[in-house]
């Protein structure tokens, strides 16, 4: 089986279990633990009508390739999440908060990114079809349980999508090093969407050139940029410090 298909991990898989056990097909868990919390992990996964292994650290230090899986490894599929970008948006109405990724191909920083989103109370996170990761089992495993909680949806032209955006009067603040406004001065206001490129490359032309306004993130001391989901969770906690939830 290819490695791609498991999340190893109490926190990731538990997660998934609560979302969506039906996307959870098999578990395998060391047979030299014997303590509570794996009694409660196989407790839930037994509810959920999952199979159950019990087998050696060696095989599962093979199956996760020498990761760190805590003695547990489990087989998924996918998980189904809402998926039309238009339900979401209508459904959030006027305090929608939209998080736009254009091009984030690590997926340790868009697993970062998804954790970020879930704690800031974002609705979406989209991206583009090309030049994207994807919501694959890794970024599960570093998103934390977020990747089950925050739906992540492509689209096919991004450029395009800001423009729907727009017809909608959601404001669309990109995050960009030559932004004209220091992100503390910039206007916020829901719904919007922040929208922020790779790390490295930052934002293609075309996407700076159809948000509404650019703010960069004002810093002090030597280094040039910022990890994406670090710029992700500043942006996000500037907006919410102004904008919060109700």
């Amino acid at each position: 089986m290819a490695n791609d298909n498991f999340l190893w991990g109490f926190h990731a898989i538990t997660a998934r279990l609560r979302a969506s056990g039906d996307s959870v097909q098999e578990l395998w868990y060391a047979d030299n633990r014997r303590d509570g919390r794996l009694k409660g992990l196989l407790a839930l996964a037994g509810e959920k009508k999952v199979r159950l292994h019990a087998t050696t650290p060696d095989r599962l230090d093979g199956m996760t390739r020498g990761a760190r899986h805590q003695g547990v490894v489990a087989r998924v599929t996918a998980a189904v999440l809402a998926h039309d970008i238009d339900a979401v948006i209508d459904a959030a109405g006027d305090s929608l908060l939209l998080l736009v990724l254009d091009g984030c191909q690590d997926p340790h920083n868009l697993g970062a990114c998804m954790r970020v989103a879930d704690a800031f109370g974002v609705h979406a996170v989209v991206a583009p079809k090309d030049r994207a990761v994807g919501l694959t089992p890794a970024v599960s495993r570093v998103a934390c349980g977020a990747a089950e909680t925050v739906p992540y949806i492509t689209v096919t032209n991004l450029a395009r999508f800001l423009e729907e955006l727009a017809d909608r009067d959601i404001l669309t603040v990109g995050a960009d090093m030559e932004g004209s406004k220091p992100l503390y001065d910039v206007e916020l206001r829901l719904p919007m969407a922040w929208v922020l490129g790779a790390e490295g490359s930052g934002l293609r032309r075309l996407t700076r050139e159809h948000c509404d306004v650019l703010a960069h993130i004002p810093m002090s001391g030597t280094v040039e940029s910022l990890n994406l989901s670090v710029s992700t969770g500043i942006c996000l906690a500037e907006t919410r410090r102004r904008l919060p939830v109700d």
